[in-house]
């Protein structure tokens, strides 16, 4: 019989620390969940670490799932998890090295090295990690950290290295001398650590006499008192391993990610005729060739289709926009907009709209739950609500579909190639047949058989009229 294989024990595995729920932030959100381009800031140091795993990986370095570490007050971060990592409760926050501790428990006991990060260093990404984690493996260091050259290192602690160039301590800025402050060389907050030396020096970390907290940092002099190396990997300042503390700081995050993002877009092919007013979130999926003018805001599940002109000053929520499509000064939410469909100026597709290909939705024009047929077009101050509006139909200037009776929203349904006149008023529940036509000012209470004329207040059914053929010129 053949003896079944087991999986090798992990051997690099990471902590992500979520548990403080950021009170200069000033908001009853969880840091670590306030948004950045749509996307929580937790989900980006996930997508770090992931995108390092798979380097690891793919040298053969196997890699375990993230725990992440929360707290009472951050239990909101479950959602946002879900299944990329492991939780870790650390009951009652009492610092970075009892965050790491509770961690511990969910980490596998093969796992030879951990790397620890911070859950509010949105900008952070997997090349960053991987140059942590082979420098401790190239100095069998028992921590090697991150280290930032700040241009400004302000109240940050201070990374103070021997001759060697190897890490002596990490002093805050209230215990450093004159002569440590003059360095520039600052803690960044991420760590990897030799995993067996850690579990066994996790539970020496003594409390601070200031607040009672126990600091990650200290494990700094420990592992000197051991003879170990702890070495630094140091950055240069540009952003990417800053914390966010305040509104300010994940304000300067967001503006930082958002240059990342439209640059990568417009590499991928997108224009956008000044970057720095297009606002696009995470999720939104653009096609080649769409031009982007000022002041777009494209949000959520979005998607917009190669060759369309989006702007300027159009907002898009959750929505679908087809190919060769044109959608100005507008507002797009939970709706679809099919091929070769333009909307606007002024114009506001409300949840639940469906615009057919080829169709014009123009000036002042508002669209709620409801589905337009190819080549509808509906201009000047109009409304359809919970309608259906078949092919070719026009919509006249002033139409409106009264679909709240006060208690219940009611459906108009309207056929292929209607013609409804100027100011119409449609009361639900109504339906006017294929080709039917009202005339201007009509309010229909009641269905327009298809080819009919419905006129007058209220509306009565007539035939329609019929032009007489052109007399042909004279020759």
């Amino acid at each position: 019989m053949t003896p079944s294989r087991t999986e090798p024990s992990p051997r690099t595995a990471a902590v992500v620390l979520a548990a403080g729920l950021g009170t200069r932030m000033r908001s009853r959100t969880p840091k670590i969940l306030h948004p950045l381009c749509g996307r929580p800031m937790l989900a980006y140091v996930l997508d770090a670490w992931e995108d390092a795993a798979s380097a690891l990986d793919a040298e053969g370095v196997s890699t375990a799932t993230p725990v992440i570490v929360y707290s009472p007050a951050t239990e909101a971060i479950r959602e946002t998890v879900g299944q990329r990592g492991r939780l870790a409760l650390q009951d009652v926050p009492r610092g970075t090295g009892d965050a790491v501790r509770a961690a511990l428990d969910a980490v596998a006991e093969g796992v030879e090295e951990v790397l620890v990060l911070s859950g509010d260093v949105p900008l952070v990404v997997g090349e960053q990690l991987i140059a942590v984690i082979e420098q401790r493996r190239l100095d069998d260091a028992a921590i090697t950290l991150a280290s930032i050259f700040a241009a400004d290192p302000g109240e940050l602690g201070r990374v103070i290295r021997s001759e060697f160039g190897s890490v002596e301590r990490i002093v805050e800025v209230r215990d450093a001398s004159a002569e440590e402050l003059e360095t520039n060389e600052v803690n960044a907050g991420i760590y990897a650590f030799d995993a067996a030396w850690l579990r066994r020096r996790i539970d020496v970390l003594k409390p601070a006499a200031s607040n009672g907290e126990l600091y990650l940092t200290d494990l700094v002099q420990l592992a000197r008192d051991d003879g170990r190396i702890v070495s630094a990997v140091g950055f240069d300042d540009d952003g990417t391993l800053d914390g966010i503390n305040d509104r300010s700081q994940l304000a300067q995050a967001e503006w930082a990610l958002r240059v990342r993002m439209n640059e990568a877009h417009m590499r991928a092919g997108v224009t956008m005729r000044d970057p720095s007013t297009v606002y696009i979130d995470w999720g939104v999926t653009i096609g080649t060739d769409v031009h982007l003018d000022p002041g777009v805001l494209l949000k959520g599940a979005t998607s917009v289709g190669e060759g369309s002109l989006i702007g300027p000053e159009t907002s898009i929520v959750d929505s679908s926009i087809g190919r060769e499509c044109a959608v100005r000064r507008s507002v797009v939410e939970h709706s679809t907009v099919e091929d070769g469909a333009t909307v606007g100026p002024f114009a506001h597709l409300r949840p639940g709209s469906h615009i057919g290909a080829g169709a014009e939705i123009g000036n002042f024009a508002e669209v709620k739950n409801s589905r337009l047929g190819a080549r509808v077009k509906q201009h000047h101050v109009s409304y359809l609500g919970d309608a259906v509006v078949g092919a070719g139909t026009n919509v006249g200037a002033g139409t409106i579909t009264a679909n709240w009776d006060g208690r219940t929203k009611h459906r108009t349904t309207i056929g292929e190639n209607a013609f409804l006149g100027v100011d119409t008023m449609l009361v639900a529940p109504v339906e006017v047949g294929e080709g039917a036509k009202t005339g201007a000012g009509a309010v229909v209470t009641r269905d327009v058989p298809a080819g009919k004329l419905s006129v007058g207040v209220p509306a009565r059914i007539r035939e329609p009229r019929v032009r007489p053929e052109p007399k042909p010129e004279p020759s």
